[in-house]
């Protein structure tokens, strides 16, 4: 249910957009009440005036935006929807509000039906994300569809040129620049509006009738034996036949289910290509008019009884499927990527942060090892001084003691005293030795502080190596990653090459297949010519001798004895040669 709800929310998008006349996102509470009314009755929904009225009530809110739309439209309408209404009246009545506001007024390849069924693909292939567009991926398994329906051969590279002259700023088309993409005829060149017309009628067909097969072939009835040309259209649960293509006479349908089966038969009663298809209530002999053909249809109509056995989608519903998922992975993977892209830079700049603090505090280590180092060369410089000055007084002092001595010996008791003051000047001075080797013991200290700041350093320098081989490590990682990305992206091309030459090959095979088509139909038209010159010959008896010709269309003659072997006009034409004979006589 969830995915007939989405189907219905993006038919109903176009409308709601097509009646935003100022593209304001918000559409008057009168239209939408118009727009609401005519979805219940397309959609056979109860409608409830009252709930309309009351959710649209007059007031000074003004017009409604989508948003504001969406609660009444899933109460009201869609969770009340059965599939049993008119998928196509639906799509029909939308396309009927968006198709004059938005179509182009230059002139296109296609007619407005086509338009519309080209309109209606586009909501099938489109991504479930507003505003709708169709991805350049759907974009190229559309054209590829329509290049095969056509009987084109697909040009990649022109697909590619057009790919990289999109534009960077959108992510794919909307449904009007898909219907002008088609409709100029860009991958069609060579082609006229019928064979165009045609192959939209068949993507759509397959897309969005879900025909899976459709064709000419023979039927035996069940009461009266004969056999009759019936058209046939498998779709995924049933086999429907009619009086001609255009569908317009139905003739009845072979429901299938996962008890059915397709047999081959042997020719018999001078029909050939025949299989039987079982039911559980009925039995039914077709005859295809070839052995290709036969085959076609045994298989399609095998594969589909299997898929019921499954329970899976059609075939074209499973692949649309399978492409988002793999977007979706692809997608994934990207933000996945992106999000250890930035996990390393943000790493990479933590390091960065993390080695300029370290080089800071090694340059503070280093400027107060140098202020330090200034400090003790000051402090020594001032000692040595200060030590040469008093060697050079004590010097100076010696000399005046001698002359003294020499002069005045009578002044011993002074020089004692004069002794006694140069020993304490002299233990003044063991204390400024005693000082200046503290001092070198502080030198030492630093020069030990300054080894310890080094080996800090050199281990931090290490560390920083390390960090840069894990960098070092992790970018070759992803490259590493890149490369392998390269290589699965090279791969995908290969396939697609190899894909490619196989559909030339089955085209060159079709040529054949043609080509010995119309060797039969000349061998049919001489044995034909020759079937009509013995048709003559018999009919000038005009005995009880008459050629067996399938029957006529038109009304047969009902005598006593049943159904008459000609018709009115016939017996009219044999009473007028009769009176024309017996005149003669």
């Amino acid at each position: 249910m969830g995915g007939l709800k989405d189907e219905l929310l993006k038919t109903i998008w176009h409308a709601f957009t097509a009646l935003d006349l100022d593209h304001s996102g918000k559409v008057s509470k009168s239209q939408l009440k118009v727009l609401s009314h005519n979805l219940c009755t397309v959609l056979k929904v109860p409608h409830d005036p009252v709930a309309l009225e009351e959710h649209f009530r007059d007031d000074d809110e003004g017009p409604v935006s989508n948003q504001g739309y969406m609660p009444y439209l899933n109460k009201f309408i869609l969770e009340k929807v059965q599939d049993n209404f008119d998928k196509l009246e639906l799509n029909r009545m939308c396309w009927t509000l968006c198709v004059k506001k938005n179509l182009t007024k230059s002139p296109l390849l296609i007619e407005e039906e086509d338009s519309f069924k080209v309109w209606v693909i586009f909501n099938f292939l489109s991504e479930d994300k507003y505003p709708l567009i169709i991805v350049p991926e759907e974009i190229e398994y559309l054209l590829k569809k329509l290049t095969d329906a056509m009987g084109g051969v697909w040009q990649q590279e022109q697909f590619e040129d057009y790919k990289v002259n999109f534009d960077d700023g959108k992510d794919g088309l909307s449904v009007w620049e898909l219907i002008e993409l088609v409709g100029t005829g860009q991958f069609s060149k060579g082609m006229d509006r019928q064979t165009v017309s045609m192959a939209i009628n068949e993507v759509f067909n397959e897309l969005i009738l879900d025909v899976l097969k459709q064709g000419y072939m023979m039927k035996k009835g069940h009461r009266r034996k004969n056999w009759t040309e019936r058209w046939f259209v498998l779709k995924p649960n049933v086999i429907s036949y009619y009086v001609s293509e255009d569908l317009k006479d139905k003739k009845g349908d072979i429901v299938l289910d996962e008890n059915c089966c397709v047999e081959s038969l042997p020719d018999k009663d001078g029909k050939k290509c025949l299989f039987l298809i079982k039911c559980i209530d009925k039995t039914f002999e077709i005859s295809a008019s070839d052995k290709k053909k036969k085959q076609e249809w045994i298989q399609a109509i095998h594969s589909t009884i299997h898929l019921l056995k499954l329970g899976s989608p059609p075939p074209h519903k499973e692949a649309r499927q399978s492409r988002r998922e793999r977007r979706r992975k692809l997608l994934a993977e990207q933000e996945e990527l992106e999000r250890q892209m930035k996990e390393l830079q943000a790493a990479n700049e933590n390091k960065q942060r993390e080695l300029e603090t370290v080089r800071k505090k090694l340059e503070e280590a280093a400027s107060r090892a140098a202020e330090e180092e200034k400090k003790r060369l000051e402090t020594q410089v001032e000692l040595q001084a200060r030590f040469s000055s008093e060697l050079e007084r004590e010097k100076l002092i010696r000399q005046q003691m001698e002359e003294q001595v020499a002069q005045k010996s009578c002044e011993l008791e002074q020089y004692l005293q004069r002794v006694r003051e140069l020993e304490d000047m002299y233990l003044k001075l063991q204390e400024a030795l005693e000082d200046e080797r503290q001092a070198r013991q502080d030198e030492e200290t630093v020069r030990k502080l300054q080894a310890r700041l080094l080996e800090e350093e050199s281990s931090k320098r290490a560390e920083l190596e390390r960090w840069h081989l894990e960098q070092q490590q992790a970018i070759e990682t992803t490259e590493a990653e890149k490369q392998e990305l390269e290589n699965q992206r090279i791969m995908k091309e290969r396939a697609l090459q190899e894909a490619m030459a196989q559909l030339e090959q089955l085209e060159l095979e079709r040529k054949q297949a043609l080509e010995q088509y119309e060797g039969v139909k000349k061998k049919l038209e001489m044995a034909t010519s020759k079937t009509k010159s013995w048709k003559d010959k018999v009919a000038q008896h005009e005995g009880l001798i008459r050629l067996i010709e399938p029957g006529s269309k038109n009304p047969h003659l009902i005598t006593h004895w049943g159904p008459a072997a000609f018709t009115q006009a016939e017996l009219e034409e044999r009473e007028k040669s009769w009176k024309g004979k017996k005149g003669t006589e």
